[in-house]
């Protein structure tokens, strides 16, 4: 059975589901060491950092789209901002003959778990050409904040009464 379908998707081409990963970019890289250089040289208890991801994504063409991720990080010490840093680091993606159903699953995780490592690096080395030890964000679930977005968004379109909630990214 299963060699009855490679043979179908072989002799029908681009028949085949596929993804490829296009390009990577950044499109936005800010950092912020207020305190410096005296941030880098004082000591003191180990920072408290918030660290906050979103995932984006935008539809370029027929089969194209550009998955971004939407990183900040902060690090205090006491009531000191040591640093600030945002991340806006994006993926372009060509998505063939992938079922409707999977689309927005596919663009919302699977996309954002293939670039995750690539921005994470990127964090890594800013801060630690600011002056402080590398950043290392931990691994991230991206299929737990998708379904905390679907959970909230159609809680939310319960309340307001409207359309039911869609799961597919603009």
């Amino acid at each position: 059975m299963a060699e009855e379908n490679e043979g179908a998707a072989a002799t029908q081409p681009g028949a085949a589901p596929s993804m490829n990963l296009v390009g990577q970019y950044v499109r936005d890289l800010s950092f912020e060491n207020p305190g410096a250089p005296a941030s880098i040289m004082a000591g003191g208890g180990n920072p408290a950092f918030n660290v906050s991801i979103s995932v984006g994504v935008k539809k370029q063409a027929d089969d194209l789209y550009a998955v971004e991720l939407n990183l900040k990080a902060k690090a205090n010490r006491e009531d000191q901002l040591l640093f600030n840093v945002e991340l806006v680091y994006g993926g372009v993606f060509r998505l063939k003959n992938i079922p409707e159903a999977q689309l927005s699953g596919l663009l919302m995780v699977e996309c954002p778990r293939l670039i995750f490592p690539f921005a994470r690096q990127v964090l890594a080395n800013v801060t630690q050409q600011g002056g402080f030890p590398p950043l290392m964000m931990e691994p991230v679930d991206f299929m737990a904040i998708y379904r905390q977005n679907l959970a909230a968004l159609a809680a939310k379109q319960q309340t307001e009464g409207g359309a039911p909630a869609t799961d597919l990214p603009n």
